[in-house]
């Protein structure tokens, strides 16, 4: 059982409240979203703003949290050895396709993007490093997932919030499971429209030294630029720069 120190977890409640209001939140309406006295919160959000998580407008009065979580973060994407081997190969598949390319690791039920390459073009995708999106409907989340073991799979999809964002999301598990064994054996996952009405992206998994699935990389873009016919072109680019880094990481294929 784990042991929750009171003090930490309402402070952290705090701060989960707070990073999903851009122009922050007054301490009135912290109180009602955490459940607890303002005198409480008041005295937690001291500590925060003491040590560097949390900034008061003083013209509003409001709390916003500041950029040290996102500091904490980038140390812990830093770290990691996938980013650093693959950056010079994510950045060759952008120059071969002209489209952003995404980086991205599992934690627990989805993705992060922890690098994004940026093509050269007018239309760009919206997404940006630290953000999480759904395993179950990314192409990256279905490239790792295809590779997860099948019990692990279930647990993660009974303990994700199944919503139908487009018309092609898959919602139904065993029509999931049928996409998945088609992704094993052709090696690549395909989002198309599954997240974002008019995005196509096309993913491939990462492996470590130990055969693990380490992460994915994809190639993102406006289905107007990766049209239905282009997709087999791109899957080849993206299933060879993935085998790339894994075999830089130590994945030796069977």
């Amino acid at each position: 059982m784990i042991d929750v120190v009171q003090s930490v977890d309402r402070a952290l409640s705090i701060l989960e409240v707070i990073s999903d209001y851009s122009d922050g939140l007054g301490i009135t309406d912290i109180s009602e979203k955490v459940s607890l006295h303002k005198s409480t919160v008041h005295r937690l959000l001291g500590t925060l703003i003491y040590k560097g998580f949390v900034e008061q407008d003083l013209t509003t009065n409001k709390y916003k949290i500041s950029l040290k979580l996102y500091e904490l973060g980038s140390k812990r994407i830093e770290g990691l050895d996938i980013l650093k081997i693959s950056k010079p190969y994510t950045q060759a598949l952008m120059r071969e396709i002209n489209e952003v390319v995404h980086l991205v690791i599992r934690d627990e039920n989805d993705i992060v993007y922890i690098d994004k390459v940026e093509a050269n073009n007018t239309i760009r995708m919206a997404s940006t490093i630290g953000r999480r999106s759904p395993l179950y409907c990314t192409s990256v989340g279905k490239a790792i997932l295809a590779f997860t073991d099948d019990e692990e799979v279930e647990e993660i999809w009974e303990n994700s919030n199944i919503k139908k964002l487009t018309e092609n999301t898959i919602t139904n598990f065993d029509n999931f499971k049928k996409e998945l064994e088609i992704i094993r054996e052709q090696g690549y996952a395909e989002d198309d429209e599954e997240n974002e009405l008019g995005v196509r992206c096309i993913g491939a998994p990462v492996f470590n030294h130990k055969g693990e699935v380490e992460g994915a990389i994809s190639i993102s873009g406006p289905t107007i630029r990766v049209t239905r016919n282009k997709v087999e072109k791109i899957a080849d680019s993206v299933k060879k720069y993935a085998g790339l880094i894994s075999r830089e990481l130590g994945y030796k294929s069977t």
